[in-house]
C-alpha cells in the first residue's frame, strides 16, 4: 500500500515544486527507510523538477506478523492468513504516516515555514484503498474539505479502489485528512480503540471535523462503532463549533473582549476568581475551559497552589496555552505543578476528582443549554470539588454596551446569556440537588437597574471547611 504526494508549480510561481522535500523533511535524492509498528516504510521521490515533484511513501506490512501470537480460535486460521489487511490502505497506513511525517503533520518546516503555512496545489494518490461503501462515499468525505475527485475507479469487484485527489490546501491539513479518512473508508482499525483514540481523532480533526457534514459517520467508523466513545467525541466536537451569528444589517457583532475592554472586565474576573481561591485556602485547582491559560498564569504566582490542571476541548487552544505558560521551558517542579488536558466538559472524567476547587470563567455560556445537565453531573455529582467558582455574562447589562444591537449576544460563540434571575435560579437548583451552598456577586461596575456586566457564583460543599 502506498500514498503518492505531488506538488505542482506553474512557471510563474514564487516557489518550486522541488520544495516538497523541505515540506516533508526528506531529501529528494535519497531513499528513506524506517521500521514502524505498522511495517517497513520506504519514502522516495519518483519525479522531481521545478514544476512537478512526487514523493511516494510505500508501506510493506508483514502478513505473518499480523497473526503471530494470536489465538487460533479468534477468527479461524484461514481468515487470519487469507485477508486483504497487508495489501490495502488502511489504519496501518495512517499509523505509518503519523511516524514518517510527524513534523509535516504538525505544520512545521525548518527551511520553508512560509510554504508549510500556505495552501498549495497538490495531487494525492492512495492505492489500493479498501472501500466499505459505494463510490459516492469519496465525494461525501472529501469534497466538503475542498478536494476534487480525479479517478475513484474500482480495480477489482471487491471495492478496492485507486483513489486520486487534487486540492489546494496546506500539506499538513491534507495529511491529517488522510490520517483520519483512510481508515474511515476501510471501516476498520487494526488496533484496540480506547478513550485515548478520541484525543487523536480530535487532534487530527481540529479545524475541520466539527463542521463536516459526515462527522457522525466519520466519528463512528474512526472509533470502531463504539457508541460510548462516539458520543463523547461528538460532545467534544460540539464544544469547539463556532456559532456565527449573521446580522441583517450594520457592522458585524463586536467580540466580547472588544465590548468589555473599556471596563477591564476580563482582568477583573480573573483577579476576583484568584482572590476567592486565595481566601479559601485552596491547594489544587481544576480550570475547566481554560482557554489560553490566562487564569492559570495568574494562579501560578500563588505559592499555596500545589497543583493546577487546565482542561479544554481544543487542541490549538491548549497549544497556545502551553506556549503562553512556557511549559516547554519549565523545569520538573513546574511540570508536576501545572498540566494541561484535552477533554470534554460534559463527560465525567476520573482525572477531575480530588481537587479542592474547580473554576469555569466565562465558560457555561459556550455550552448548548441541553448539555448543561451533563456538565452538572460530571462536575457536581462525579468530580465533586470542595468549591466551584463560576462566572458568566449578565444579559441585562447588554443594553449599556454601545454598538450592541438589542437582543444580540456579546459573542458569536455564545449559545445563551442569562439574566441575574435566570443564573441564580439555575445555580440554586444545582446546589440544592448536589449538596452545595451558593452565593452570588456582581463583577464590574454595577448599574442600579441592570446590575453588573458579569456575575459570579461560588458553590461550596455543605459542611466543607
Amino acid at each position: 500500500m502506498q500514498i503518492e504526494i505531488t506538488l505542482t508549480a506553474p512557471d510563474d510561481a514564487d516557489y518550486a515544486a522541488s520544495d516538497l522535500g523541505f515540506l516533508l523533511h526528506k531529501h529528494p535524492d535519497y531513499m528513506h527507510t524506517r521500521a514502524t509498528t505498522a511495517g517497513e516504510v520506504t519514502i522516495f521521490f519518483s519525479e522531481k523538477s521545478q514544476n512537478r515533484s512526487t514523493a511516494v511513501m510505500h508501506l510493506e506490512v508483514d502478513p505473518v506478523g499480523l497473526v503471530r501470537g494470536k489465538s487460533q480460535q479468534s477468527d479461524g486460521l484461514l481468515s487470519q492468513y487469507v485477508n486483504d489487511r497487508p495489501f490495502v490502505a488502511s489504519s496501518f497506513l495512517s499509523v505509518a504516516m503519523g511516524r514518517a511525517f510527524a513534523q509535516t503533520m504538525a505544520g512545521k518546516s525548518k527551511d520553508r515555514q512560509a510554504l508549510a503555512d500556505r495552501a498549495l496545489p497538490f495531487e494525492i494518490r492512495v492505492v489500493p484503498v479498501a472501500l466499505s461503501d459505494d463510490l459516492d462515499l469519496f465525494k461525501r468525505l472529501f469534497e466538503p474539505l475542498g478536494y476534487t475527485i480525479l479517478s475513484p475507479s474500482e480495480v477489482c469487484k471487491e471495492q478496492v479502489v485507486d483513489l486520486r485527489l487534487s486540492a489546494t490546501l496546506r500539506l499538513a491539513d491534507i495529511l491529517k485528512h488522510l490520517y483520519v479518512l483512510v481508515p474511515v473508508l476501510d471501516n476498520f482499525k487494526h488496533y484496540y480503540v480506547s478513550e485515548e483514540e478520541i484525543d487523536k481523532l480530535l487532534a487530527k480533526g481540529e479545524g475541520w471535523l466539527s463542521a463536516h457534514p459526515e462527522k457522525e459517520l466519520i466519528t463512528r467508523r474512526a472509533l470502531k462503532h463504539r457508541r460510548s466513545l462516539m458520543n463523547m467525541a461528538l460532545a467534544r466536537l460540539e464544544e469547539t463549533v463556532p456559532q456565527h451569528e449573521e446580522q441583517e444589517d450594520g457592522p458585524k457583532l463586536k467580540p466580547e473582549e472588544q465590548l468589555e475592554k473599556p471596563l477591564r472586565l476580563h482582568a477583573l474576573r480573573l483577579d476576583t476568581v484568584a482572590e476567592v481561591l486565595g481566601q479559601n485556602n485552596i491547594t489544587s485547582v481544576l480550570d475547566l475551559g481554560c482557554g489560553e491559560g490566562k487564569l492559570i498564569l495568574r494562579l501560578i504566582k500563588e505559592r499555596g497552589l500545589a497543583r493546577i490542571v487546565g482542561v479544554d476541548a481544543s487542541v490549538k487552544t491548549l497549544e497556545a496555552a502551553h506556549r503562553k505558560l512556557r511549559l516547554g521551558q519549565a523545569g520538573d517542579v513546574m511540570a508536576e505543578r501545572v498540566t494541561l488536558q484535552m477533554g470534554s466538559l460534559t463527560y465525567g472524567d476520573r482525572r477531575w476528582q480530588g481537587f479542592d476547587a474547580a473554576t469555569l470563567v466565562e465558560v457555561i455560556e459556550h455550552i448548548e443549554p441541553h448539555r448543561l445537565s451533563a456538565l452538572v453531573l460530571s462536575l457536581f455529582a462525579d468530580a465533586r470539588p470542595r468549591m466551584v467558582v463560576m462566572t458568566t455574562p449578565n444579559r441585562e447589562y447588554n443594553v449599556l454596551f454601545e454598538g450592541l444591537k438589542d437582543g444580540k449576544l456579546r459573542h458569536p460563540d455564545h449559545r445563551f446569556e442569562w439574566t441575574r434571575a435566570e443564573f441564580e435560579s439555575w445555580a440554586n437548583m444545582v446546589a440544592d440537588e448536589h449538596g452545595y451552598s451558593v452565593i452570588f456577586a456582581p463583577l464590574g461596575p454595577v448599574d442600579d437597574t441592570h446590575g453588573g456586566p458579569s456575575q459570579m457564583a461560588v458553590f461550596k460543599q455543605e459542611g466543607a471547611v
